[in-house]
């Protein structure tokens, strides 16, 4: 199978047609806006800066403010990435000496909506997820059935793909990561060759989920699973797959899928063998993966706080995902449409739609 990112090649979980339409067709069509992880203290050490950004990616806003505010790139920190093609909200800390220079901040596109103090430096994946508000153009008359297909998701879970943010423009940046591993790309950032090998783990992860849909088997647990539970994050294996199936039937556990690396254990027994054809269709072994940490993904999550206005032209969709999930998996479920596959300057982090292990630079 092709290492390039398609949206054809994954298998849908909703059969209902899509409502079509399109999106971003000005910023304001597509918000996101943090949830913390943690409520702020009001005290601390650190400077913590709530921001609203239009035209942006997170990593410029970044550059500009460590040079503005005279500090280094590694004393700020950020809890996800966020679109440029969208009108994103995310808090970032600064050191607390930096609070009288805060005022001459400029840039255009970017305002500062909140700042307050907390004792700990902001640290990649530091958040509990994502609220998007998106506004689908070009579907008129699509809200109902819009409505209903968000409704299957919040009963049945979203197959908790990575969308194309993860793999670039053109969906590539799997096979660039192919070639990181096997000593033979030219690219010399560590950061960035971390990044592309997390693209690779992806794909493998994506095809993982297309095969448990495909057969049937999404919302069931396959002995030597490793299932996770949603209310508490309790990882545990499956070795009696008909007495566990029914709790992630009622949607109280799902199966994870693996993010290769040498501190995972490949999945095992029949789980295992669905994992090695996933593997196999890109000839690759967990073998290739020693150079990376590895971790666990769920294989499906559950949007909250869900809401479907109708507008003449389209609908404008609501919905939370936790940290790590992709937007543009729910998007697809509902419009049936490739989402973004073709769309540069997405930063593959949460709020692009994404997250955790999910970031640029993260060590899984």
């Amino acid at each position: 199978m092709s290492l390039v990112f398609d949206w054809s090649a994954l298998a849908a979980l909703s059969a209902e047609d899509g409502t079509g339409g399109v999106l971003r067709v000005t910023p304001e069509d597509f918000r996101v806006e943090e949830q913390p992880a943690y409520p702020l203290s009001g005290d601390g050490e650190f400077l913590f800066v709530q921001l609203e950004k239009r035209g942006h990616t997170t990593a410029h806003v970044l550059r500009e403010l460590a040079a503005q505010l005279g500090v280094r790139d590694r004393d700020i920190g950020v809890a996800g990435l966020k679109d440029r093609h969208a009108v994103t909200r995310q808090w970032v800390s600064l050191p607390a000496k930096v609070e009288g220079r805060l005022g001459s901040f400029s840039l255009e596109g970017v305002s500062v909506l909140d700042v307050t103090r907390h004792g700990n430096k902001l640290a990649m994946g530091h958040l509990s997820g994502n609220r998007f508000v998106v506004r689908v153009r070009q579907a008129p008359g699509q809200a109902g059935r819009a409505a209903r297909v968000l409704e299957r998701l919040t009963q049945a879970g979203v197959p908790n793909y990575f969308g194309p943010q993860r793999f670039g423009l053109g969906g590539v940046n799997a096979e660039e990561g192919l070639r990181v591993l096997r000593g033979e790309s030219r690219v010399r950032d560590p950061r960035v060759r971390r990044f592309l090998t997390t693209s690779l783990q992806s794909v493998i992860f994506n095809r993982f989920v297309s095969l448990r849909l495909e057969r049937g088997v999404f919302a069931a647990l396959l002995a030597g699973d490793m299932a996770k539970k949603h209310d508490t994050g309790g990882v545990f294996q499956v070795l009696d797959a008909a007495a566990e199936t029914p709790r992630a039937e009622r949607g109280e556990v799902s199966a994870t899928g693996t993010l290769f690396g040498r501190k995972v254990k490949p999945l095992t027994l029949d789980a295992g063998e669905l994992e090695r054809e996933a593997l196999a269709a890109f000839d690759l072994t967990p073998e290739a993966f020693a150079s990376r940490k590895g971790d666990r993904r769920l294989t499906r999550v559950y949007p909250g706080d869900t809401a479907v206005t109708a507008h003449e032209d389209g609908f404008t969709l609501a919905f939370t995902l936790p940290r790590g999930s992709f937007a543009t998996s729910v998007l697809r479920e509902v419009m049936k449409v490739p989402v973004d596959a073709a769309l540069p300057d997405l930063e593959g982090g949460e709020g692009s739609d994404d997250s955790g292990a999910d970031m640029a630079g993260d060590e899984a």
